[in-house]
């Protein structure tokens, strides 16, 4: 299991790195700007969930700028790294409590958290793909199947 979920984060952050690129190289990028800052914001408050620490964010739709986010991509990914190395293999059975930024209680298997942090990536990184496109950019593939060839 966390093997796979390891890939995963590697793709991961793959598909971040390819699809800032073209964000960066885009002149009208506001709403795919906005959208990225989300995935990446959402990335650190479910980190600071699995690990029981707070990420210290108000808001899941910073004001964050494209020049910030390569060093954001890179710090989320070792963190979750970090996280993901340092289980073994019944804490993926494990249950995470936490609370949403609207103060209300959950709890959530480790693994549905994967699963949607993952997935949420991807929706996003759809969504920022979209924007770019309309705004005459050349897209590059995120696809996993390409990562896994050549990876």
């Amino acid at each position: 299991m966390k093997d796979y979920f390891i890939r995963l984060l590697h793709y991961d952050r793959y598909s971040n790195l390819r699809i800032l690129t073209a964000l960066l190289q885009t002149e009208d990028h506001v709403k795919a700007e906005q959208l990225m800052a989300h995935l990446l914001t959402a990335q650190q408050v479910w980190l600071g969930r699995c690990i029981d620490k707070s990420a210290n964010i108000t808001t899941l739709w910073p004001d964050w700028k494209a020049d910030t986010f390569e060093q954001m991509i890179n710090n989320n990914h070792q963190q979750w790294l970090k996280y993901l190395e340092s289980l073994n293999d019944s804490d993926f059975e494990r249950r995470i409590r936490y609370k949403n930024l609207q103060g209300d209680n959950f709890e959530t298997g480790l693994t549905d958290i994967l699963t949607h942090l993952i997935n949420h990536g991807t929706h996003h990184r759809a969504q920022v793909g979209q924007h770019l496109k309309l705004a005459g950019a050349d897209l590059p593939s995120t696809d996993y199947i390409l990562f896994a060839r050549e990876h």
